[in-house]
């Protein structure tokens, strides 16, 4: 399957508009994760930038994406750190606003040996953004392919620039992270919505999902559950098992696709989730299929996960290219 847009079609509008969080990243590096009341010895400590939003932001601009980001940051060096990091990217960084009485969010994280991570965040100026600050970014929506949104910030600022890319007639891309209960206003607004397993479980109210290595046609129950709140188009990533695409609006067999998994030795997933959900947005932008976006994407992640860190681990599209190539050739 190709992963460019076909010959001779009409060229796709190209922006991206990530609306979000931008947070310094304290990370600390150990052999296993503490239990509740323990105490254990770190091996490593990095302040490195992150947040969901500028790190899709990050990622969907290393891959070729035209990227605006939406947000707020402190008057402090962590909020330089990142204004440089995503500026560094490629990222237009300019409707991101220093807030004078809030500090730069910030999230906690521990990495253990095999690069699983817990995470602790603390909003900061985060929690300022508001749909005020959407609206004074409105010419940057004007153009865009697509408009990426996670939950970091707060619901109605989310909405809010779900309605306006809605209104500009881009592709409203929801990552339904960290989990909220989100309103049937902005479900319906959401043109694809990126959960985990957890979190469809979480949104469809069931406690079972189908198993991680089951058929496509096991996940039909889950495709007309979403589909039956007003989400047609759905990207359920499922781990070391690779991701399912449920897409309604697809002909036949073509409305489930399983994604397999994309196997690499993994050092840090911190952000391999951020990666994907960028490396969608960017090759939706760039006029993919959903399953083609998912495939790449997933290839994209997996290469994060290789490095530690978050913007810094991201690929470029060579980079994906060349291991797609390499897992081809092994198939």
């Amino acid at each position: 399957m190709s992963t460019e847009p076909s010959a001779g079609a009409s060229a796709p509008l190209s922006r991206i508009v990530v609306v979000g969080s931008l947070n310094a990243d304290l990370t600390i590096y150990c052999d296993r994760l503490p239990q509740p009341g323990e105490t254990v010895h770190g091996d490593g400590f990095a302040v490195n930038p992150g947040g969901k939003s500028a790190n899709q932001a990050v990622a969907a601009s290393k891959l070729g994406g035209q990227v605006s980001l939406v947000g707020a940051i402190g008057d402090d060096p962590n909020g330089a750190m990142l204004l440089e990091s995503t500026a560094r990217a490629g990222v237009d960084v300019s409707r991101v606003r220093r807030a004078a009485d809030a500090a730069t969010g910030v999230a906690i994280i521990s990495v253990d040996a095999a690069g699983e991570n817990s995470i602790i965040i603390s909003a900061g100026a985060n929690g300022s953004l508001s749909p005020a600050d959407v609206k004074a970014a409105g010419e940057v929506f004007d153009d865009a392919a697509v408009v990426c949104l996670c939950l970091e910030v707060g619901l109605d600022t989310v909405a809010a620039a779900a309605q306006a890319g809605h209104d500009a007639g881009a592709t409203v891309l929801l990552n339904l992270s960290p989990y909220a209960e989100v309103p049937q206003a902005l479900a319906r607004l959401s043109d694809v919505l990126l959960v985990n397993a957890h979190e469809a479980s979480l949104f469809l109210g069931e406690e079972a999902m189908p198993g991680a290595d089951v058929d496509a046609a096991e996940w039909e129950p889950v495709r007309k559950q979403f589909a039956g709140r007003g989400l047609q188009r759905v990207l359920v990533t499922l781990g070391a098992h690779g991701s399912v695409v449920l897409d309604s609006q697809a002909a036949g067999t073509q409305q489930i696709t399983r994604i397999p998994p994309t196997k690499v030795a993994a050092v840090d997933t911190t952000g391999a989730g951020d990666a994907f959900t960028g490396a969608v947005a960017a090759r939706l932008a760039a006029g993919e299929s959903l399953a083609e976006a998912a495939a790449f994407a997933s290839v994209a992640a997996a290469l994060a996960a290789t490095r530690k860190g978050t913007q810094a681990a991201y690929a470029d599209t060579a980079e994906v290219q060349r291991l797609r190539g390499s897992h081809a050739r092994r198939s």
